[in-house]
């Protein structure tokens, strides 16, 4: 079923919970992670990497997605993650994402403000996240990163964007990374209990999620963190299954059912342990 993503997400918080959103590359993500959500009776955001967005048949994936999160039995988002370009966006709303993260975190607090506000001005009945302090990495490779190599949030830049800017929820920078972490994962807490009050009652986003502990996850929610990403972590699990199981299938005749079986079984047991970690004990 529709929902809108600030609505929902704080809701969620409001139970000190948060919610996950995963990258799906094509339907059949989707309709495993969503199987999970149902299956719980939790809340779930379906993103959209700009890369697949920005592709031939990215407004179709969107559309298919949309259809997925419309016939849901529980809320379920779709949204464009780390859009930078004008036109990508615009064609991801026209084909049905109700949310995008309009990342100007390249740019200037002010610039990125101001190319915020002018999503803002054309993305009518849209939620826009925007992202203040850059998180390193690459959305859809696993990069391997440490904690030193995390850009971090300003908290004292944070108020004056979110009031220039509008933006509906602020991802932020506290030792997170995009791809897999070196080391032991290491956040920074008490900067992000000064980027949540600056924020006021704007719900923080954490990306970068995948690898982090599941202690980490389950105190996001009471840390103000009302949405997670996650993606190394669901890919590399889908990956795994498939070159576990392909030769077994192809020298059963090249049986692709089982195989897309399996691999959407395996990908909606991450989407459950996960869902269940950032519900905090806390489900709807």
């Amino acid at each position: 079923m529709r929902a809108a993503l600030d609505e929902l997400v704080a809701a969620r918080l409001r139970a000190g919970a948060a919610v996950p959103a995963f990258t799906c590359y094509g339907a059949d993500t989707a309709l495993a992670v969503v199987a999970a959500a149902e299956d719980l009776d939790l809340p779930v955001i379906l993103l959209v990497a700009p890369a697949t967005a920005a592709a031939p048949t990215g407004p179709k994936l969107i559309r298919t997605l949309r259809s997925v999160a419309d016939a849901a039995a529980v809320p379920v988002c779709v949204q464009l993650d780390h859009a930078k370009d004008e036109a990508v966006i615009r064609s991801a709303i026209a084909a049905g994402a109700d949310s995008v993260l309009a990342d100007g975190s390249h740019l200037a607090p002010s610039d990125n403000a101001t190319f915020v506000r002018h999503v803002r001005s054309f993305a009518t009945g849209v939620v826009v996240e925007a992202e203040l302090g850059s998180v390193p990495g690459a959305e859809d490779r696993a990069v391997e990163l440490s904690a030193d190599d995390a850009g971090k949030t300003d908290p004292g830049e944070v108020e004056s964007f979110l009031g220039s800017s509008g933006a509906q929820l602020l991802a932020c920078g506290v030792g997170n990374v995009h791809g897999r972490y070196q080391g032991k994962p290491a956040l920074d807490w008490s900067l992000l209990a000064k980027i949540r009050h600056h924020a006021g009652n704007v719900p923080l986003v954490l990306h970068g999620a995948s690898g982090l502990p599941a202690a980490d996850l389950r105190a996001a929610g009471a840390a103000g963190v009302g949405k997670v990403n996650i993606n190394t972590e669901l890919r590399t699990a889908m990956l795994a299954a498939i070159e576990e199981n392909v030769a077994g299938f192809r020298a059963a005749g090249e049986d692709m059912l089982s195989l897309a079986g399996t691999v959407a079984a395996t990908a909606t047991g991450v989407a459950r342990d996960l869902l269940t970690t950032l519900a905090g004990g806390n489900p709807v």
